[in-house]
């Protein structure tokens, strides 16, 4: 059900395409642009994130500002970011060894080559997941849960993050999987993606106001400081949103108009080309505060011949 959503042109020549499915939804929920299935199940994978994070909030996590952004985050490896993850364990007094996501690289290129200079390897706290994983063992120490097993599908901190997930997408769990991280992962459609961000954005409760003034005011700690993610929110004051693997993004503006990405293939290089024309074609970039040539530069993916440019890729 997925349709053409970006092309690759080479000098003047279409050779390739991405197929996807892309929703828009106004403030009050109207479809406002949908191409593909926007209703279909799909898997948001790290957009889950900040929903998790709401449902840990609920529960009592005592986190603001930049440390429930980590909550949050895809994170990027960065030092800041490794730093947060371990000061969100020292408030419960727990180390990375509690940690039960994989190890990895840094997400970020550049901190994976310092990393590996300083005699570095691949460890759980440098795995881009690893601050949704500090919150969530933070979550149940303060709970009295026990943090052995946080992960499995019958605990009770997977069923907060459960119920939360329904409630805020306004969707039953449309499938059932384990995300890469070793997290449960919940599937819904774009429509529900887009409609539980919308909502976070608005602010409506103290836990959701407390994770939107967090990830709309510390974007480096969603994401990182050289990603896209975290200079689209910069551009758009107010906003949140968060990437997510196989090429899935979700972003609301401050008044709730919301946004839900899926690019079909996994090509994430498609994902901020759709991500930045579909905001500009829905009038986002004419929002008081809005660095419209930021938001569109987000947007550009260029193609070389050698040292010059010869192409792009661009959304249809």
């Amino acid at each position: 059900m997925s349709a053409v959503v970006a092309e690759i042109v080479r000098n003047g020549f279409v050779e390739g395409r991405h197929h996807g499915s892309f929703v828009a939804l106004s403030p009050s929920g109207e479809v406002l642009e949908e191409r593909g299935d926007a209703r279909a199940t799909m898997l948001p994978r790290s957009c889950n994130k900040p929903i998790q994070a709401l449902a840990m909030v609920r529960a009592g996590l005592d986190l603001d500002g930049e440390l429930l952004a980590l909550a949050c985050a895809s994170h990027s490896g960065e030092p800041f970011h490794v730093d947060g993850v371990r000061r969100i364990l020292a408030g419960v007094s727990l180390t990375e060894a509690a940690l039960a996501c994989p190890p990895d690289w840094p997400l970020d290129e550049q901190a994976k080559v310092e990393v590996i200079r300083g005699g570095g390897e691949k460890t759980p706290i440098l795995m881009n997941c690893s601050g949704k994983h500090a919150a969530m063992l933070a979550t149940c120490v303060i709970n009295g849960w026990p943090t052995e097993g946080y992960l499995a599908p019958d605990h009770p901190l997977q069923q907060a993050i459960r119920e939360t997930f329904a409630e805020v997408t306004g969707e039953p769990v449309g499938h059932d999987a384990v995300d890469g991280c070793g997290a449960p992962l919940l599937g819904t459609s774009l429509v529900g993606l887009a409609s539980a961000f919308a909502r976070i954005v608005r602010g409506e409760t103290e836990a959701e106001a407390r994770i939107a003034a967090a990830i709309s005011g510390h974007p480096e700690f969603v994401s990182g400081t050289r990603r896209d993610e975290c200079a689209l929110l910069r551009a758009m004051p107010g906003a949140i949103g968060k990437f997510g693997a196989e090429a899935v993004e979700v972003v609301a503006l401050a008044d709730g108009t919301s946004y839900a990405v899926k690019i079909e293939d996994g090509g994430d290089r498609a994902r901020p080309v759709v991500m930045a024309a579909l905001i500009e074609r829905t009038g986002g970039l004419d929002r008081p505060g809005v660095d419209a040539e930021a938001v569109r530069a987000t947007g550009r993916a260029p193609l070389l011949g050698g040292p010059e440019l010869v192409g792009e890729i661009r959304a249809c």
